[in-house]
């Protein structure tokens, strides 16, 4: 479906991977590693020929069409409309579903934001925001970047549970939460200084020789938990 070969640039090296369809992955790695690179240029906001979706380029599908297979939620909103509402903003993502904005809202404990403008929401509603647009987009593949930045638990255990779910086609995840990786149960990407230093499930990376190996005695697991080692 969507294939990286052996791709590189200022700050990745030799990238080579190929996504399936419905497939998940976390992309993990430590800050400067390349992590939002990638993402930008899985979905074509970084032409290169070395990416293909259905064997075609990413970057040359037609923008309308490229909207159905991948979308890109960043880890931070930017409109250029400073007076769009969040109703007027989710209508325009309402791309591939027939779901409403309002039931979404309402859902995430949100709706009476619905009137409210963009520009004037919170780090975290404009996050829920973003979560938003992503399920009426409905693209056969979601890249999240920092989904969970900014929110609070318990509006975090709530984006868990729609990553979790059937909501969202295939998915990449992109985060430096690793007790969310880990919950997730996706595949493991794991960037080293632009570099993929490990593909597998998760069961595989999240053992006690994995863990010690990518971030030392930073981290422990404890139980069914990934907790810091302060």
């Amino acid at each position: 479906m969507l294939q990286v070969n052996n791709y590189n640039n200022a700050l990745l090296q030799e990238i080579n991977f190929s996504f399936k369809p419905h497939q998940k992955i976390t992309i993990l790695g430590s800050n400067g590693a390349g992590k939002s690179t990638l993402a930008k240029l899985l979905c074509g906001i970084t032409p290169s020929k070395e990416v293909t979706l259905y064997n075609q380029e990413v970057s040359k599908i037609h923008p309308k069409k490229r909207t159905k297979y991948i979308n890109y939620i960043p880890p931070k909103l930017e409109v250029f409309d400073e007076y769009i509402t969040l109703e007027e903003y989710l209508r325009l993502s309402q791309i591939r579903t027939y779901l409403e904005p309002k039931n979404i809202l309402k859902f995430l404990e949100i709706e009476h934001l619905i009137h409210k403008p963009i520009h004037k929401l919170s780090s975290g509603e404009e996050q829920l925001a973003m979560i938003s647009s992503a399920i009426l987009h409905n693209a056969q593949i979601t890249i999240f970047d920092e989904p969970t930045a900014n929110l609070d638990p318990k509006k975090s255990q709530e984006i868990f549970y729609m990553l979790k779910s059937k909501l969202f086609q295939g998915r990449i995840i992109i985060t430096h939460d690793l007790n969310l990786a880990y919950h997730l149960g996706y595949d493991i990407l794991y960037l080293k200084e632009g570099r993929i230093d490990f593909l597998a499930p998760s069961k595989e990376f999240f053992n006690e020789y994995n863990l010690h190996h990518f971030f030392g005695s930073s981290i422990k697991k404890v139980e069914q938990f990934i907790v810091g080692n302060l």
